[in-house]
């Protein structure tokens, strides 16, 4: 298994190391040389602020994708977030307690499958408070909120987080054999794989997904721009990317699912 671990901070690098991890650096205040980052060879590293890990990943399309074992298994987790086998631990007190707690390889039991994604989100379990602080009007417009929690969809979320009828907007531009099926998955499923997190099986996978991904946010750049203010609103290209990667990986992979544990590295020697 190769697992690249993002980060966007210098001092970062030898505590990715000591995972076992591929240390990736994005971002402006990434100094070091050692680490990989998205600035090299053909890349859209100015997108990073918009684009957010999907930068590296175009950088990994790009320019190293026919170097990876097209059989071994490719990951990608962040320094905040991490795959496991067991559930989350508040008590890490170092880093060795986590690296016993983090993958180091796939088990074998996985070997059916082509793509792991996390475990499922419930967003239409949020305190309901959370909604009302967010839009209030569109809560009072539609009381049937309330009460029935299947209303809580991925759409109605996106529209609440990150600007109404933009992921109708962004759909409209998807590949035709992906479009219809992803908006009935957004308008039906109140839960996603979150954090842009994912592990795949061989580099064809990961390609023919990026292959699908990236023209469909270029796209979307022709609506959206890049004159965009907010966290909900500047980084939509990387919340995009959130709702179609376990959508795609569902639709195109025999997958399963594994816990992923929170614990800022930050705080951790």
């Amino acid at each position: 298994m190769k697992m690249y671990c993002i980060t966007i901070y210098d001092d970062h690098y030898d505590k990715i190391n000591k995972l076992g991890y591929t240390p990736v650096g994005l971002g402006k205040n990434i100094t070091l040389n050692k680490f990989q980052t998205d600035n090299t060879g053909k890349n859209i590293s100015h997108k990073n602020p918009y684009y957010g890990e999907y930068s590296f990943h175009y950088w990994l399309w790009k320019n190293e994708i026919k170097n990876l074992n097209t059989k071994g298994w490719i990951g990608f987790c962040q320094y905040r977030k991490h795959w496991s086998l067991g559930q989350q631990n508040n008590e890490y007190t170092n880093l060795v307690d986590l690296k016993n707690n983090v993958i180091d390889q796939i088990p074998n039991n996985f070997e059916q499958f082509e793509a792991i994604l996390g475990e499922p989100l419930m967003i239409n379990q949020f305190k309901f408070t959370k909604f009302i602080k967010k839009n209030f009007l569109k809560i009072i417009t539609r009381p049937n909120l309330l009460y029935d929690k299947s209303k809580r969809n991925i759409k109605f979320h996106f529209d609440l987080m990150h600007g109404e009828g933009n992921l109708d907007k962004a759909i409209s531009l998807l590949d035709i054999k992906d479009r219809d099926d992803f908006k009935y998955f957004v308008n039906t499923e109140v839960s996603f794989n979150p954090h842009n997190m994912f592990i795949c099986k061989s580099a064809d996978i990961l390609d023919r997904y990026y292959q699908s991904i990236f023209p469909w946010l270029e796209s979307c750049e022709k609506i959206f721009g890049f004159k965009l203010d907010g966290y909900g609103l500047k980084r939509i290209y990387g919340f995009l990317a959130e709702r179609f990667m376990p959508f795609w990986f569902r639709k195109y992979t025999k997958y399963s699912t594994l816990p992923i544990i929170f614990k800022d590295i930050s705080e951790l020697d």
